[in-house]
């Protein structure tokens, strides 16, 4: 077991992505605290898988601090400890061109997707600082690493969220603490009938995408769940700050001389592609 006695809060954990890692960290030996706005959702997901493991569930609001310290506070008081945070709160919409969407909804998502993830980062690294280890996992998205149009609000939350894994990793360097973050690929979820509902707002492209993936099923959550797990655990101690594909990137052959080749380049990151750049990954 990769996780034995290691104690994760994994935000968004009601389902989806966040479920499925919840899931396999239980089975890998950890503690989980899941939380989502729904008790609902908590409750169900809980009973699923309290066979798993010891799994506790809160409802808060990621966009809030007070709630993000009570999740804190709370997990603490059950099990004493915390070394895994992950970071899998989202929403996507609102969808379609900037132009004709409400932007209270885009704020919303800002608020949601990038604030969520900086306010647990920011209530949790006390913990993993006084410790002198710890692991942080945000989540990417669609239009994190290319444009996306009638996507922007969530598109520029999860460019910074990327941004943002990097900042951070530098800043915690030297106390321990790993900060990556996951690129899922599309993953079917409550998110893709968002945009298949959204028709023609999403764009022809997206909502034939959308469709087509819903038939023929898109990339399993379970694939982002297994990768949660190795960058949660041990085998990937000091790999930081990097964006790691689940569907993309060989990260199941990454050994420990490999972590270190990826450290010293520019790999997995967000980099503008000028002379430099492109020299430096010439062979």
């Amino acid at each position: 077991m990769k996780l034995r006695d290691k104690v994760a809060i994994i935000t968004g954990g009601s389902r989806g992505i966040g479920k499925a890692i919840a899931k396999a960290f239980l089975q890998n030996g950890a503690r989980v605290t899941i939380c989502a706005r729904s008790l609902i959702e908590i409750d169900n997901t809980v009973q699923d898988l309290r066979s798993k493991g010891e799994i506790f569930g809160i409802v808060i609001d990621v966009s809030r601090e007070e709630d993000v310290q009570n999740l804190v506070e709370q997990t603490l008081s059950r099990y004493e400890g915390l070394d895994i945070l992950v970071n899998a709160a989202g929403v996507q919409g609102p969808i379609g061109p900037l132009i004709e969407v409400d932007i209270q909804e885009w704020i919303k998502n800002i608020h949601i997707n990038l604030i969520g993830t900086v306010l647990c980062c920011k209530h949790l690294l006390p913990i993993m600082i006084n410790k002198k280890r710890g692991k942080i996992i945000n989540f990417s998205g669609g239009g994190a690493t290319l444009p996306r149009p009638n996507f922007s609000a969530y598109a520029c939350s999860k460019t910074a969220i990327v941004r943002f894994t990097e900042i951070l990793a530098l800043e915690v360097k030297g106390y321990g603490i790993d900060v990556n973050a996951i690129a899922p690929g599309a993953v079917n979820t409550r998110m893709l009938n968002e945009i298949i509902n959204a028709g023609d707002k999403a764009g022809e492209q997206e909502l034939l995408e959308a469709i087509e993936r819903s038939k023929k099923g898109g990339t399993l959550p379970e694939l982002a769940a297994e990768l949660a797990v190795f960058l949660a655990s041990e085998d990937s101690n000091g790999l930081t700050g990097r964006l790691i594909s689940t569907v993309w990137d060989d990260w199941r052959n990454f050994e420990k001389d490999n972590i270190r080749k990826i450290i010293d380049s520019s790999i997995y990151t967000l980099r503008r592609i000028d002379g430099r750049n492109f020299m430096e990954q010439k062979p």
